[in-house]
């Protein structure tokens, strides 16, 4: 039996933010998710289950969270984070686009 946690369609990063995150594969144990921002753009706010990012690009980002708390992380390309449970609201704050993998896991 799965010990995932489940989250309301509408809050699923692919869901709220179509034209950023992509699922590129699924199973019973991981959804791995392609996301892709431009320069300044900024993602609604959407959640995501435990997971690992990769950076395949540099980043300079901004995460508005759910208590009102802003993080900002400057990672490189090859840098690998893994991260808890989130419920964000992403904001690349580079003048160049951002591209990452995101493994999220199930189990």
């Amino acid at each position: 039996m799965s010990t995932a946690k489940v989250y309301p369609l509408i809050l699923d990063c692919v869901t709220a933010d179509p034209d950023r995150y992509k699922v590129e594969f699924e199973d019973e144990r991981v959804r791995v998710v392609r996301c892709r921002y431009g320069p300044g753009e900024r993602s609604p706010r959407h959640m995501h289950p435990e997971l690992i990012l990769i950076c395949l690009t540099d980043a300079n980002f901004r995460f508005h969270n759910t208590d009102g708390s802003v993080e900002e992380i400057h990672a490189k390309a090859g840098d690998i984070y893994p991260h808890n449970d989130v419920e964000h609201e992403p904001e690349n704050v580079s003048d160049k686009p951002f591209e990452a993998v995101i493994i999220e896991l199930k189990t």
